[in-house]
């Protein structure tokens, strides 16, 4: 059974699935998928959110905004701190920096905006999903200076090197492969996918965007989630059926779930 440890079905197109959440759902579960996090990306698709997975005990959920959203009030430590007490909430974010739309010299907003969400996730003891895009440094020095290493956390969809990886795994942060890691031009992550140590890993879609190889360039979907596993299972030299049910060990101890 697999766990995808990161994704959106907010957004998803549910056209195979007859327009129907609940067939989607019913497939999905067939595919082997046991449980699914639901991600946040902003506040006014939240409460809705919220309410598209209430009725699904095997979907948890998280709350944050999304460094590259813009427009509106910022959300404070406190709202966020807030909204993440809901039980059915286990992590907070996603968050982070993004350098890729947003240069670093014109995105304080984007560092104080991650500084909230760290200090909401400590305030409510539950760990940070994380996103980082051309600001492994600023990411890593933030985290270090607002002690994320209190709640620890995922770095989600990771596409850095070693050495980010190994700071990310110091500061007691586990690592989140995609479908980019069965990418043909990914080996440099490939080799990362070797390296992090069996309790720290997690297997994600982020769907539906990032589909791995074989539906690179299609709508990605939870289901999809076995070609990572594959592919880690691939790079790491085990069999596939033990990277999902450690990748599901790892998720259930990182966010406390029963």
């Amino acid at each position: 059974m697999y766990v995808d440890s990161h994704c959106h079905l907010d957004r998803l197109d549910l056209a195979p699935y007859g327009n129907r959440f609940d067939n989607f759902m019913d497939e999905t579960r067939r595919a082997g998928v046991a449980r699914m996090l639901c991600v946040s990306i902003n506040l006014p698709d939240y409460p809705a959110m919220r309410q598209l997975v209430d009725a699904y005990p095997d979907i948890s959920i998280s709350v944050g905004v999304h460094p590259n959203e813009k427009g509106g009030p910022e959300a404070s430590e406190a709202e966020l701190a807030e909204f993440a007490g809901d039980p059915r909430v286990i992590a907070v974010g996603e968050t982070g920096l993004d350098y890729h739309y947003h240069a670093a010299g014109s995105s304080e907003w984007q560092r104080e905006r991650f500084r909230a969400h760290i200090r909401a996730a400590r305030a409510v003891g539950k760990p940070l999903i994380i996103h980082t895009r051309e600001a492994r440094s600023d990411t890593l020095r933030i985290l270090k200076e607002e002690n994320a290493a209190e709640i620890g956390g995922v770095m989600h969809c990771f596409t850095e090197n070693w050495e980010t990886a190994r700071q990310a795994l110091d500061l007691g942060f586990h690592i989140s492969f995609s479908g980019i890691v069965t990418f043909r031009n990914a080996e440099l992550l490939r080799e990362v996918a070797r390296k992090v140590p069996e309790d720290r890993y997690l297997i994600e879609t982020d769907s539906p965007y990032l589909a791995p190889i074989p539906h690179r360039g299609k709508p990605n979907y939870p289901a999809y989630v076995r070609h990572v596993a594959e592919c880690l299972a691939d790079v790491r030299r085990i069999p596939e059926p033990r990277i999902a049910e450690q990748s599901a060990r790892n998720f259930l101890a990182l966010f406390k779930v029963e």
